[in-house]
């Protein structure tokens, strides 16, 4: 058994790209924690998504054992944190069962958005920061300024920041030593009741729901029964362990140490991040703080492209669920896409991952609608009603107002960029609430903005107007009322209610106008003409016709009466209208991919 106060729980904090797993995966190697011809890149990113995209989608921990200088032999707690904003919920837990963070910013590119936001959350966690200026071995690498932009951004002294470089594995053993000599040891009484964040949970076939734990105070062992305390729910402990980073099954964890516990626990509903387990005979009098139900902001409907499609899919949510409390589904009906689910995810990324997960691994085929967001509605006799889709809006005389969510947005940028930035921003109905200089050539600008308006494709453009140097993080605000109407799109006078969206007024002409040209295009030539109509209640604000495809059915009348061409032309005329009754428009997987590709 160790003694507490040889424990360090750690955690590295760095915005998308940084160096983090890499720098995971030498800190793995010069403890011998793995030997180096078993150590992969990414060592920590488990998933094949995670390693395309260079980001860290679920915490990972991973127990170190290293010899200090000193002699002494102390257990070092890496606990990995996801990196991107979808996620900082599941970052500020992570960050609560640590005494200390690694604060890694690239030289080559300074501190950036997500930098700043994890950060500015390891600070309210009362953690230790260690600064470490990372790819030093780059020619274009620049310390001197990463490390007066983390002085002057962050507010932390820089003076000591430790310089390396994860790739070559340069300054490793500097980083391990100022781990043990700087972050503090854990506190909280092996003897006291058992108190125990959990940080983590997934769903094995064979064990159950597996929970990764940070002990606060009491000790835990198989058998006992333990009680998850926002649920009241009891299990019994069946295995307990550590990961290092494989799992390895050990007999107790005590106060200060990470490791893992299953117990025969078969929803992962059931064991929600930020929760506190306690002893079911023995509890602790209070839950650790900082515990909330993580909410879906983003919702879209997942619809399979043919009808045989609607049973795997509805089995792969399942199974995605397993693994997943966060994202949660219903089931869903369009008239234009038949039965699908409506999803409910933590943000865009978290919304792409799934899709993504859905296709690759399970290999579906989907049409995605648009991404809405939640809307309050103040109904006439003073209730709200909340809704996340579109077609859900009640008729305009039945409320009073709208109010839509707001969320507050950073954004880091080369001053070169600032003109275009603000424009940009400008168009999505953004606020500037602050814009100030970092250095002479970077500046941060801070915006209130509506959560619809990001959700359109905001982050592609900020990034192809700034060349790929603005970095983004954003926060939710509050709900604001605002001027929104529901935009309708009709093909030949039917709604196609997928392509429903709710908009800003004074946006809703134009981005009418411009759906119904770009429908146009996508939508193929039927053998009737088609009429395509952007409507807001029964006012229609465009319109664009498809003609219909045409067969020359006068070729064969050379010469002769010109009554014998009009007779077949009306003949044709008669049965296009005919089929026009009766015929249904193909809606191709483009054209709802066009609401959201209008420039």
């Amino acid at each position: 058994m160790t003694d507490p106060q040889y424990i360090r729980n750690f955690s590295i904090v760095a915005h998308i790209d940084h160096g983090k797993s890499t720098l995971a995966d030498r800190l793995i190697e010069k403890t011998g924690t793995l030997p180096a011809n078993k150590i992969q890149e990414q060592m920590l990113d488990s998933m094949d998504i995670e390693r395309e995209r260079g980001i860290t989608i679920k915490a990972q921990t991973v127990r170190m054992t290293y010899k200090a200088k000193n002699g002494q032999t102390y257990q070092l707690n890496l606990i990995d944190t996801p990196g991107h904003v979808d996620f900082s919920y599941e970052v500020s837990r992570s960050l609560a069962a640590c005494e200390g963070a690694l604060l890694v910013v690239d030289t080559t590119q300074g501190v950036q958005a997500q930098t700043i936001a994890n950060a500015y959350l390891a600070i309210n966690n009362n953690l230790e920061i260690i600064p470490v200026l990372n790819k030093i071995d780059l020619k274009t690498s620049d310390p001197v300024k990463a490390a007066l932009e983390i002085e002057d951004v962050i507010g932390i002294d820089a003076t000591g920041a430790l310089q390396a470089s994860a790739k070559t594995g340069q300054g490793v053993e500097d980083i391990l030593e100022a781990i043990v000599k700087k972050i503090p040891a854990p506190k909280g009484s092996p003897q006291s009741p058992l108190r125990a964040l959990l940080i983590d949970s997934w769903f094995d076939p064979f064990l159950g729901v597996i929970c990764v734990i940070r002990l606060f105070e009491g000790s835990i062992r198989k058998g006992m029964h333990i009680e998850l305390m926002s649920n009241k729910k009891t299990f019994e402990v069946q295995t307990l362990g550590i990961f290092t980073p494989s799992p390895k099954e050990i007999d107790e964890l005590i106060s200060g140490e990470v490791g893992f516990f299953s117990a025969a626990i078969k929803e992962v509903r059931d064991t929600r991040i930020g929760d506190t387990v306690t002893l079911k005979d023995s509890p602790a009098t209070s839950p650790l703080p900082g515990f909330h139900d993580i909410k879906p902001m983003v919702f879209s409907g997942f619809f399979p492209t043919e009808t045989s499609g609607y049973e795997p899919l509805k089995e792969s949510l399942e199974k995605l669920r397993l693994n997943d409390a966060s994202f949660n589904y219903e089931a869903d009906t369009s008239l234009a896409l038949g039965f699908g689910f409506r999803c409910g995810f933590l943000g865009l990324l978290h919304m792409e991952i799934i899709k993504e997960r859905l296709e690759r691994h399970f290999g579906l085929s989907l049409v995605t609608t648009a991404p809405s967001v939640i809307y309050k509605i103040i109904m006439n006799d003073g209730s709200t009603l909340v809704i996340d889709n579109p077609a859900k809006l009640p008729d305009p005389h039945l409320f009073e107002t709208v109010q839509e969510p707001y969320i507050r947005a950073s954004i880091h940028l080369p001053s070169s960029y600032t003109g275009e930035v603000m424009k940009l921003c400008e168009e999505r109905r953004a606020i500037q609430s602050k814009m100030e200089y970092l250095s002479p050539t970077h500046l941060l600008m801070e915006y209130e903005m509506p959560l619809n308006e990001m959700v359109f494709d905001f982050y592609d453009k900020l990034k192809s107007v700034s060349r790929g140097y603005a970095s983004f993080d954003y926060e939710l605000l509050d709900y604001r009322p605002s001027d929104l109407v529901k935009l309708d799109i009709l093909l030949n006078g039917d709604p196609v209610d997928a392509l429903s969206l709710i908009i800003h007024k004074e946006k809703a002409y134009y981005r009418g106008r411009e759906l119904a040209k770009k429908l146009k295009s996508v939508i193929h030539k039927q053998m009737f003409e088609v009429a395509i109509q952007a409507a807001i209640g029964s006012r229609i604000i465009a319109r664009e016709t498809i003609g219909a495809m045409r067969k020359d059915v006068t070729a064969k009348c050379y010469g002769g009466d010109i009554t014998r061409k009009r007779k077949l032309l009306e003949k044709q005329k008669e049965g296009k209208k005919k089929m026009k009754m009766i015929g249904k428009v193909e809606v191709p997987q483009e054209a709802f991919l066009a609401v959201l590709k209008i420039d």
